[in-house]
């Protein structure tokens, strides 16, 4: 290692003719040298950054003892997201490829200061990476894979198909996906459309949602703001956009686009018409109102289809008087709710008894149906 600039032997994988690829060797206090972790935050605006989750503290501390025992043998790689600063130069002499991977010599520069961002990021292995920069066994030589990719959305790409063995945390994943434009499997492309409309209701002015929704990138001094988990609100949304859901024909399965506009206004216009109906439970922390717990997100999702479906059959979304209408529809069962004490009588169940379990959703979300349908009968 030079004063700027680590070199090192390497392989050039002929893999992506766009995106280089290269296998290589640091020692283990080079890694804290040449790499930084993409936490995952949001700025003032709004902007999404990084994709990393928070550290875990217990698996480094069981890392570092591994580190620092006897017998080591550390075959656990990273995976590194390199600048484009970063220079390859083939071997010389006879065939220094084979048609697979060209040997060579890759420098990777260094920052003038250590207080300087360094150049390359952690796709894979943040945990590894701190339990290495602690380590007593500084020389440890550790392998790392580095592709050339400076665009988040490759590393953000990257970083959701690698991690499958150790699955990540649902909301950081629902988070990052917004945030993707490339082919995503078919598992991880289903819950996209509903992960976007869950970030445009935290961060829209028009939304009831705003900054209410507990997401990855939430800061500890923000927690105590967010009430409702974003998984809560996904599952609801990806209920509805199901065949027997009321956003399903905003979906054009013929082109394979998706009327995301009215979809949003549809969302907005009815949680808003919750808000209103119920504002003395709205916004409270989940153990004191049950209408922002999993069990009243979800059951309210539910009847969402049944409300809008008929709200919709007689006017449009953008209809001046659409919000009177939601609320005249939600008025049927406002008596029949119980969100922030007593107790759900015709369900024998205390306010905060219920939970977000299958069972409890059930339940609820079948009652509050029952009764809107009955209502509705009783009033034509």
């Amino acid at each position: 290692m030079t004063e700027n600039v680590i070199k090192r032997r390497a392989l050039r994988i002929e893999q992506n003719p766009n995106i280089p690829l290269y296998l290589f060797a640091l020692e283990a206090q080079e890694v804290d040298l040449v790499a930084d972790v993409a936490r995952i935050s949001r700025d003032e605006a709004g902007k999404l950054f990084g994709y990393q989750r928070p550290e875990k503290k217990q698996h480094v501390k069981q890392i570092l003892e591994y580190l620092d025992g006897e017998d080591v043998l550390f075959p656990n790689g990273l995976i590194l997201a390199l600048p484009t600063t970063v220079r390859f130069k083939g071997g010389r002499g006879p065939n220094p490829s084979d048609g697979l991977a060209t040997i060579g010599t890759l420098e990777i520069p260094l920052p003038e200061s250590r207080d300087a961002p360094r150049p390359a990021l952690i796709v894979d292995g943040q945990q590894r990476s701190r339990a290495l920069a602690l380590t007593r066994r500084s020389t440890l030589p550790i392998t790392v894979a580095g592709f050339v990719a400076e665009d988040l959305d490759i590393q953000r790409d990257q970083f959701l198909r690698v991690n499958t063995v150790s699955p990540l945390p649902s909301n950081l994943v629902s988070e990052l996906l917004p945030e993707v434009n490339t082919q995503l499997p078919t598992r991880l492309s289903a819950r996209k459309l509903p992960a976007i409309l869950v970030n445009a209701l935290n961060q829209d002015s028009d939304s009831p949602f705003k900054g209410l929704v507990k997401q990855a990138s939430t800061t500890p001094d923000k927690k105590s703001d967010t009430v409702v988990k974003d998984n809560s609100l996904i599952t609801a949304i990806t209920e509805s956009l199901s065949p027997s859901g009321v956003l399903f024909s905003y979906k054009n399965l013929a082109n394979g686009t998706t009327d995301t506009t009215s979809i949003r206004k549809i969302l907005v216009v009815y949680w808003t018409a919750v808000k209103d109906t119920f504002p003395e439970a709205w916004g409270l922390p989940p153990a004191k109102s049950r209408l922002m717990h999993g069990v009243g997100i979800r059951s309210l999702g539910r009847l969402m289809d049944r409300v809008m479906e008929r709200v919709l059959f007689d006017a449009d979304i953008d209809s001046p008087d659409i919000s009177h209408r939601v609320m005249a529809e939600l008025a049927l069962i406002e008596p029949h709710c119980h969100w922030t004490k007593g107790r759900w009588p015709e369900i024998n169940t205390h306010w905060n008894e219920l939970q977000n379990t299958p069972r409890h959703i059930s339940i609820l979300s079948n009652f509050l149906i029952r009764v809107y349908r009955d209502s509705r009968m009783g009033a034509s």
